[in-house]
């Protein structure tokens, strides 16, 4: 009976490891196999060894914690495996730990799930119904380093002295198979694992080409660009010729010019009229006098008394104005206009038709920046402009005659050095100076001078000691001694630092020159006392006052009134429209209303040296005349 029994039992255990073996095959279609036993419950000291797969998406460090042996045994001498073959293993971990391996898909977890779920289901049905005596063992990562010991990791002959030897052996075969299959999946659900990997990354993005419409209508296109006449022939090529761009504003011929009108025809009678009256007024004007100064009191009624109407106010250039000149004449009134044009505008107010008394003639290309009118003979009106040339219209030969050229450089301003103006001072904007003689041949300057300044704008001459004369700059103002200046280079005698930006003019005062205005960027005119020219000029009056013109309006210059040399002139953006005088103290003397007849600023201004008559032009070209009713 004994032998029976053991032959039956023998034959019991070698059917059941038959069938796990066969489970173990039909499964081959799991991704990972676990290291971790199930629970399991041997029934007649008869091991049993289960397989389930895992996820290493949830895999965790230390989800594995190391045995105290490799086999514990509970009270109903329950046996689990607790490791398997060291090198077998080895190379499964070292599949399973590489990093593409961490990125598997969904569907291949719910794969593994699934098959996970059908084999632990399998497992349960055989266990026992208590299970309060199942064992589970768990195998961290340091059994996984301690597997380069040379120990077999088989199950221990004491622990299993119930099974024959043929058991064992077979229990050892089906472990070593196990291994082995479970490496060779492994390797295989790498390789399929980095092909989806490969197919799911997004294809390159390419701009999709819109489909053409074959039966659409296409864009009109112009027959003129594609050279076909409107029957659809096309026309013949037209030879391409050379364009030669010219030049904005050339330069006149040297030599003296015709005094032409522009607005007139050449052999005008009423011309040559004009021309004939203003050389003999010119003969009797009156010497320059030393007079007292009005008091304020009688200079603001004077002034109340001049009044604009519509035929004070007239266009007389094209462009506009940036220099404007009175005759001396105390019987006629003539002003004079220079435009950024170029023109040189006469107006004669004596005539009873506006349009009889305006002449314009064209004796510079480019800006006239400074005019005045000859204190030795009014019969002669000097220009100086941008284009490097300075003209002296003589109204008795009827030509504007060069006084001096120079076609490397740009003029600024003039002012004469003599009573007599024979010499003459010339700033240039690059900041040079030339001294020039009117009475030698030809038209080139007599000295040139290197200045201190790196651009000048205006240049005055002290009206009692003519030695001295100033210069406006861009931030600064300074004082030099016609006798000391150096070709090479100059030092001023005196300068004055006090603005803060551009300077746009400076002016002794006309009787005594005890006095200098400037006009500067900064919103103030500023009034220095210059009764002792020595090494420092002091400040004595900053007027507030409004300067920024912008861009399409001439620059505003304060200018002193021949008559009150106390009192200075200029411009106003302030509403309405108005011309201001400042006293030196800094009070407002008087301002200029027009009305509808003044609706505009007058940047330039000028007033007569013996009457109350004052002239003002915009940027337009419109001359605006306040004169005493007497006048």
């Amino acid at each position: 009976m004994g032998s029976r029994s053991a032959s039956e039992e023998k034959a019991g255990s070698r059917q059941r490891l038959q069938v796990k073996v066969n489970e173990y095959k039909e499964n081959q279609n799991i991704t990972c196999v676990s290291l971790r036993p199930v629970q399991t419950t041997v029934l007649g000291k008869t091991p049993k060894v289960y397989l389930v797969p895992f996820s290493l998406s949830n895999y965790k460090s230390d989800q594995f914690k190391h045995p105290k042996s490799l086999l514990n045994k509970n009270s109903n001498n329950e046996f689990v495996c607790k490791k398997c073959k060291k090198t077998e293993i080895r190379k499964t971990c070292r599949r399973i730990l590489t990093p593409k391996m961490e990125a598997t898909s969904s569907k291949t977890e719910s794969t593994l799930q699934k098959s996970s779920l059908d084999v632990c289901t399998e497992s349960n049905k055989r266990q026992h119904k208590s299970t309060s005596d199942t064992v589970i063992p768990s195998v961290d990562m340091e059994s996984i380093q301690n597997l380069d010991s040379d120990e077999d990791t088989t199950l221990g002959l004491d622990e299993f002295s119930g099974l024959s030897p043929y058991e064992r052996k077979r229990l050892k075969n089906i472990s070593e198979n196990a291994n082995f299959f479970a490496s060779l999946q492994l390797s295989a659900s790498a390789a399929r694992l980095r092909e989806m990997i490969k197919k799911r990354q997004p294809p390159e993005s390419k701009r999709k080409m819109p489909k053409k419409r074959e039966n659409g209508t296409g864009c009109r296109r112009s027959m003129r660009l594609l050279k076909v006449d409107p029957s659809g022939v096309s026309l013949p090529a037209t030879p391409t010729q050379p364009t030669l761009i010219a030049d904005e504003n050339p330069l006149l011929p040297p030599g003296p010019l015709e005094m032409t009108p522009e607005n007139r025809d050449d052999d005008n009678d009423l011309f040559k009229g004009f021309l004939q009256t203003w050389a003999e007024v010119s003969k009797t004007s009156i010497k320059n006098t030393e007079k007292e100064l009005s008091s304020i009191k009688n200079y603001k009624a004077n002034l109340n008394g001049m009044v604009i109407n519509e035929d004070t106010v007239h266009k007389v250039t094209k462009g506009p104005i940036l220099s404007v000149a009175l005759h001396p004449s105390e019987i006629r009134t003539l002003v004079a206009a220079g435009a950024k044009s170029g023109q040189v505008g006469l107006w004669d107010l004596t005539h009873q038709s506006e349009e009889d008394g305006i002449y314009v003639f064209q004796p510079h290309s480019q800006p006239v920046s400074c005019l005045y009118f000859s204190p030795a003979n009014p019969a002669h009106i000097l220009s100086l402009s941008y284009d490097g040339t300075l003209r002296c219209g003589d109204f008795s030969r009827a030509i504007f005659e060069e006084v001096c050229r120079d076609e490397r450089s740009s003029f600024s301003s003039f002012d004469f050095l003599g009573e007599d103006a024979s010499t003459l001072i010339v700033g240039h904007w690059n900041g040079n100076i030339s001294l020039v003689d009117r009475r030698t041949p030809g038209t080139s300057y007599e000295k040139l001078i290197n200045s201190s300044l790196r651009k000048i704008r205006t240049v005055h001459v002290h009206p009692v000691h003519r030695q001295y004369f100033i210069t406006a700059g861009l931030r600064d103002t300074h004082i030099y001694d016609a006798r000391h200046l150096n070709p090479r280079g100059s030092q001023p005698l005196i300068s004055l630092t006090e603005h803060t930006k551009s300077i746009a003019s400076a002016y002794f005062s006309p009787l005594t020159g005890n006095r200098i205005v400037t006009t500067c960027a900064d919103c103030k005119l500023r009034i220095f006392d210059s009764s002792c020219i020595s090494s420092q000029i002091p400040l004595l009056t900053t007027i507030r006052h409004n300067t920024l013109t912008g861009r399409w309006l001439t620059r505003f210059q304060a200018v002193w009134d021949p008559k009150q040399e106390d009192c200075v002139i200029v411009g106003s953006m302030a509403h309405p429209r108005r011309v201001e005088i400042f006293h030196e103290t800094g009070k407002q003397v008087h301002s200029f209303f027009g009305g509808e007849c003044l609706v505009s600023v007058c940047s330039i201004n000028a007033m007569h040296p013996t009457r109350y008559i004052m002239a003002g032009g915009n940027s337009s070209g419109k001359i605006h005349v306040f004169m005493n009713e007497s006048c």
